[in-house]
C-alpha cells in the first residue's frame, strides 16, 4: 500500500472502445458529394470513417465500449457507482443517454448523467469525475465519450460530411493514493463563438417543425476556417497551462492523445509545443472526427497496442463546439 500522506488521485484502470461495422471511405463520398479523396486527405488527413446502422444509437456504442473497459478493470457492472456519458448526439433529449447505458449494463447502483461539451466532452467529464472521486463520494466511475454524428450530418455539405464519424470510448476510474493517475485537468469555454459549430434546430430556440426540417437546420453547421485558427491557439494555450501547473516541460511528455479533429490542427499544435509527432496517437485516418469519443477511443487503442506504459506522462487536449476546449495530464 502507498503511504497515506500521498494525494488521492483518479486512476484509469480500464479502457474500451467501439465503432460501427460500416466503413464509409473517401471513394464512397466521391459518389455522394462534390469532393475527392485527395481533397479530403489533404485538408483533414481522413481516409475513412465508421457509420452507425439505422437501428444503432449512441447508447449502443457506449455500452459496447464500456464492457471491455469494465472487464479490463475487473469491475462487475452491478458494482459501478457512477456513469457519465459525454455526447452531443444523445439517444433522445431525455432521459440522459447515461441512464440508458446504465439500464443496458445492469448497473443498478450507479448514478448516471450526461455532459454536453461537444468535442471537449470527454475532458469535461473527466474533470467532473476526477473531482468527485478525489472527495471519496464514489469508489469508481465509468466515463464514456460516445457519438453517432452521422445521424446529424448533411451529406450534401462537403465541409462537414467528410469530417465526422461514429464511435465510442470508455474509461473506468478509481481513486487511489499515490503519484499515478490524473494530475490535473483544465477546461474552458467561450460562448460568443457558439455559432461557429452548431446544430441550430431541435431545441427550445428552434423547435422541430416542417420548416426547420426543410431548412436542413437539424444538421451540423460549421465555419471551418475560423474554427481552425481559434482551435490551434486555444489548444496550445491550455496545454502550456496544464504543463506549467504540473511543472512539466513539453519534452517530458511520453504520449499525446489529441482530439482527432483535423490532422493539420494536430500537427500545428504539436509543432508549436516542440513535441515530436512520433509521440502522438493518431486515429483520424481510420475513424475521422468522432467528437467526444475521439480521445477515449484513441487512448484505448494506444493502451491495447502497448503504446502507453506504466509511468508514462500522457497528455490529452481537445477543442470543440461551444466553443469549448481543455487539456489533461495523466501519470499512467
Amino acid at each position: 500500500m502507498p503511504p497515506t500522506d500521498l494525494p488521492l488521485r483518479s486512476v484509469i484502470v480500464g479502457t474500451g472502445s467501439a465503432a460501427p461495422e460500416r466503413v464509409l471511405t473517401n471513394a464512397d463520398l466521391e459518389k455522394m458529394v462534390n469532393t475527392s479523396d485527395e481533397w479530403i486527405v489533404t485538408r483533414t488527413g481522413i481516409r475513412e470513417r465508421r457509420i452507425a446502422a439505422p437501428t444503432e444509437a449512441t447508447s449502443d456504442l457506449a455500452v459496447a465500449a464500456a464492457r471491455p473497459a469494465l472487464a479490463m478493470a475487473g469491475i462487475d457492472p452491478k458494482d459501478v457507482e457512477l456513469i457519465v456519458v459525454a455526447t452531443a448526439t444523445p439517444d433522445m433529449l431525455f432521459p440522459a443517454t447515461a441512464c440508458v447505458v446504465q439500464a443496458k449494463l445492469g448497473a443498478a447502483r450507479a448514478a448516471a448523467f450526461d455532459i454536453l461539451a461537444a468535442c471537449s466532452g470527454y475532458l469535461y467529464a473527466l474533470k467532473v469525475v476526477d473531482g468527485l472521486l478525489r472527495t471519496g463520494v464514489y469508489r469508481n466511475a465509468l466515463v464514456i465519450g460516445a457519438e453517432t454524428l452521422s445521424k446529424v450530418l448533411d451529406f450534401t455539405d462537403r465541409n462537414t460530411c467528410v469530417i465526422f464519424g461514429d464511435g465510442a470510448g470508455a474509461s473506468v476510474l478509481v481513486p487511489k493514493a499515490g503519484d499515478r493517475g490524473v494530475l490535473s485537468t483544465h477546461v474552458y469555454a467561450d460562448g460568443t463563438g457558439g455559432e461557429l459549430i452548431q446544430i441550430p434546430a431541435g431545441g427550445s430556440r428552434q423547435p422541430a417543425s416542417a420548416e426547420s426540417v426543410a431548412r436542413r437546420a437539424h444538421y451540423i453547421k460549421m465555419r471551418g476556417n475560423e474554427t481552425y485558427k481559434i482551435a490551434v491557439r486555444r489548444m496550445e494555450e491550455v496545454v502550456l497551462e496544464c504543463l506549467e501547473a504540473n511543472r512539466v516541460r513539453p519534452g517530458d511528455i511520453d504520449v499525446v492523445v489529441p482530439h482527432q479533429a483535423n490532422l493539420r490542427i494536430i500537427e500545428a499544435v504539436v509543432s508549436r509545443l516542440g513535441v515530436s509527432m512520433e509521440k502522438v496517437v493518431l486515429t483520424i485516418e481510420k475513424y475521422g472526427n468522432t467528437s467526444a469519443a475521439c480521445i477515449p477511443m484513441a487512448l484505448d487503442i494506444a493502451v491495447r497496442r502497448g503504446r502507453v506504459k506504466s509511468g508514462d506522462l500522457v497528455l490529452m487536449v481537445a477543442f470543440g463546439g461551444g466553443l469549448t476546449w481543455g487539456a489533461g495530464l495523466i501519470r499512467w
